[in-house]
């Protein structure tokens, strides 16, 4: 008996190590399948990101049509439907529990924050959801207000923040047209215009407040505040700012860096993250409200140029191919977020 045991037992080991190596081999082949898929999905809606869209969307927001879109005017609504336009054009729904485009941002609200006497506003929302984590949020935004008209004139901004705007519609696009293929987010996708920034950050501040998903379920916030320029320190370089990309999480810069790496490979210069910068820029635009919360953030920028809230920042002054790769490498970023396994850690304080 005891000489059978042996070679009956040798004979289990291969045939077990034979079945193990044949499941990993499988393993290994499917992990490599969906790599691959996952590869030309997203290469196939970045390709959607394109000049051409980004133009005809900023020559349309920074119009004198709009008026300088000053938060509450008639000129900002006429902006706000354009956008609304763009995502029912392309399929792309509001939040189910909103039942709107629209959230409403009330002229108390503002005032109580120091907004003197601004009309009632409107935060634009528009969301994809996604396919196996839907709970599970990213935040894109950019305001889509800013000063108005002073004396007659028109003050555009193309750049603060037509550019962020156009940029978010865009990445909108993207996602929706890898959604139409079956190839949609993992996790859910919210499209977040918000209104009043130039006043006091008051439609981030409000969505913060009142938050159409639970703030425990947003995985982060990626805010675009103007990237269609440069400024004299970076003058005709392929480069952006970006702020607070690693202030909560040990994650998101590494995840923003490789994105970087895996497309238009820009300078990405970190130096509004030192805490002795006069700017604080970090505690100026729209992703604070989210940053206050624990929610991890990376805020897009161009720099503070010349024509920074002048009536000069004008459409014409936009360098569209560097508007092209910044957005480019926003969408990255958001598409590695939203379709990783694991949510991103908040381990910072």
């Amino acid at each position: 008996m005891k000489q059978l045991l042996l070679p009956i037992f040798s004979a289990i080991i291969l045939t077990s190590c034979g079945s193990t190596n044949t499941s990993i081999n499988n393993q290994s082949q499917n992990t490599s399948s969906n790599s691959l898929k996952n590869e030309k999905a997203f290469s196939k809606a970045y390709q959607k990101i394109k000049l051409k869209d980004l133009k005809k969307n900023l020559y349309v927001i920074a119009s004198d049509e709009m008026e300088g879109r000053d938060t509450g005017s008639p000129g900002q609504k006429k902006a706000g439907e354009y956008i609304i336009k763009f995502y029912k054009d392309l399929g792309i729904s509001f939040p189910e529990n909103l039942g709107s485009y629209y959230q409403k941002v009330p002229s108390s609200y503002m005032k109580k924050r120091g907004g003197e006497n601004l009309p009632d506003s409107e935060n634009i929302l528009a969301f994809v959801e996604g396919s196996e984590k839907p709970e599970e949020i990213i935040v894109i935004s950019a305001h889509y207000d800013h000063v108005g008209t002073k004396n007659g004139v028109v003050y555009n901004g193309a750049d603060d923040d037509g550019s962020g705007t156009v940029a978010v519609m865009q990445i909108a696009k993207a996602f929706q047209n890898a959604k139409n293929k079956g190839n949609g987010p993992k996790r859910s996708i919210l499209f977040l215009h918000v209104t009043g920034e130039e006043h006091g950050l008051f439609g981030s501040s409000y969505y913060s407040d009142n938050p159409v998903f639970p703030l425990k379920n947003t995985v982060a916030d990626l805010n675009i505040d103007m990237i269609g320029r440069d400024d004299i320190a970076n003058r005709g370089k392929n480069y952006v700012y970006v702020i607070g990309s690693e202030m909560l999480s040990s994650e998101l810069k590494i995840i923003n860096e490789a994105a970087n790496k895996k497309t238009n490979n820009l300078e990405l210069n970190y130096k509004y993250d030192d805490p002795k910068d006069p700017d604080r820029l970090y505690y100026r635009s729209d992703h604070y409200n989210f940053a206050k919360h624990g929610i991890p953030v990376a805020f897009f920028f161009d720099g503070i140029h010349e024509d920074y809230h002048k009536p000069t920042d004008d459409v014409e002054k936009i360098d569209f191919p560097l508007l092209q790769k910044r957005t480019q490498l926003v969408f990255a970023t958001a598409w590695e977020l939203a379709n990783r396994e694991a949510r991103i850690v908040v381990d910072k304080k």
